[in-house]
Formats: C-alpha cells, structure tokens, sequence
C-alpha cells in the first residue's frame, strides 16, 4: 500500500465489527483540546491526513477512523453500511474514546453521519465543522443510482477495469490533479479482492432516506456549527452550502475555497487547516 501519513491503526470492536482507528498526540502537553475527524465516501481516514497533521503541529489530540466498510476497517458482507449504522458507531466509537465533548470535523458522507451522531445519538460536541458534506437533497448521482441497482453486476467486472473505474471516479471529485500519490492512497483499499466487491456495496448501501430525519433537526444542532466548501465541487453544487447554512440555527460562517472541488481537505489542506482552526481558537 503506498506510503501514509497517519500512524499505525489501533483496531478496536464496535458490536462485533472491527474498526481501525488511528490518534495524534500533540507534541506538547497538555493538549488543547480534542478534536474528531470523520470521512466520507469512497474515501478513508487518509482524506484528513494533511489536515490532522496540521491540528497536531498546532497543539490538538486527533482522533480519525475508517468507517466499516472503508479503509482498514472490516469490509466483509455482513457489515451494516448505511448511515444510519455509522451515525450509530461514531456515537459509540466517541464514548469508547472518552469524548466528552470533543470538536467535530467531518466531510462527505461524514456530515450526515455527524449529524446523526449528535441529532439522533446524543453525542454532544464542542464544536462541528461541515465542509463539503452530504445533507440535503438531491445528493444521489446517476453513478451512484446506477451501482445500488445492479451492484453485483459491477462487482464482478474484471479487476483492471474495475480499477480503472474507480481511479477516475475518485480522481473526478477533485477540481484539478489530486497527484499521483494521493491518488494512489485513496485508491488502495479498493483493489484488493476483498475492496471490489466493498466498493460497490457502500455505495448500493448509502440512501437517501437515512439522511432525511435529519432535515426537520437541523435547527436544533447545540453547538457552534461552520461549513466549508470547494466552490469547483463537482459532486454537490456549492450552492447546497449556502442552503445548508440558511438551515442551521446561529447563522453559521461558510468558507469558500475558490480553486477547489470536493476534496478541499486534500486540494486546499492548508485552507481548509486555518478555518478549522479558526473555529477551535475562536479566531
């Protein structure tokens, strides 16, 4: 697997499902504060690197994992995927890490999964930073309507066509060249034998319907809230950021990053590091 920036994973059992986890401990104690990042799909832990790396340097304990199904974390059939499953692990996997509050960050598919971790689970935070992220309605491309229908189908592609499929899905989330080694990384967890048939399964396991509970809460979100978002994204218009702010109560602050497209944590990490730290310091 190509090289990472992260430490070596600390597996841990959530109800019988093996989760890789990962922390950064600050250089300096005590720390001055925890922070929790959470990814989306088809992505992993390795999406907030740059940015855990950063949050480490500036004096905070990271905590990241890989969501089962993604990663390093358990892929096999019987793993629960939906949203409503991981909303439900986050809550756990926070408790079991002894968070209290701890400041929330998350992306993608993460954003609803926070938000099901703190709406429906009863996770309390300190602070939540959404950037990015899955939420409102339409978020289901063609792509994704396309593998839920025949999923088992694209899961017996040959190997190099499958993974040709999934390097230019992935590479496509990103405003410009993401890099070869980048690339890469995301990649990886996908080619296996075990990864083919996953990559597609989460993705036939994401509905929109466990994301729509959230809609009628989120006025009722009990922290400070930001967002952030590439204003080249190609998967969700940066006009569901500005809709998303209207919907959250304490008219939150929306970053922009003119240059970059969904994957700002890894296009713009150094931009995306300053508002995240923006918010932590009250800046």
């Amino acid at each position: 697997m190509p090289t990472s920036t992260l430490p070596s994973p600390v597996p841990i059992d959530l109800d019988g499902v093996a989760v890789a986890t990962y922390r950064l401990e600050p250089e300096a104690a005590p720390a001055r504060g925890d922070v929790a990042l959470c990814h989306g799909t088809p992505w992993s832990a390795e999406v907030w690197a740059p940015v855990a790396q950063g949050l480490r340097a500036a004096g905070f304990r990271v905590h990241l994992w890989d969501m089962p199904g993604y990663g390093r974390s358990a892929m096999g059939e019987g793993v629960a995927l939906g949203l409503d499953a991981q909303g439900a692990r986050l809550a756990a996997l926070l408790r079991h890490w002894g968070l209290e509050r701890p400041h929330l960050v998350a992306h993608d598919i993460g954003g609803a999964v926070a938000l099901r971790a703190h709406l429906l689970e009863g996770a309390e935070l300190a602070s939540l930073q959404l950037w990015d992220v899955v939420t409102l309605d339409p978020w289901r491309s063609p792509f994704f309507r396309l593998v839920a229908e025949h999923a088992a189908v694209f899961a017996a592609l040959p190997p190099a066509l499958h993974a040709a499929l999934v390097r230019e899905y992935i590479g496509g989330a990103a405003h410009g060249e993401l890099g070869p080694a980048r690339l890469d990384l995301l990649v990886a967890p996908w080619v296996t034998p075990q990864g083919q048939p996953a990559f597609y399964r989460q993705i036939a396991a994401l509905r929109p319907e466990h994301a729509r509970p959230l809609l009628e809460r989120l006025g009722a979100v009990r922290c400070p809230v930001a967002i952030g978002w590439g204003e080249e994204d190609p998967w969700i218009p940066v006009e569901q950021g500005h809709r998303l702010r209207e919907a959250l109560p304490g008219d939150p602050p929306l970053t922009l990053l003119p240059e970059a497209g969904h994957l700002a944590p890894l296009e713009a990490g150094d931009a995306v590091l300053l508002a995240v730290l923006a918010q932590l310091t009250g800046a």
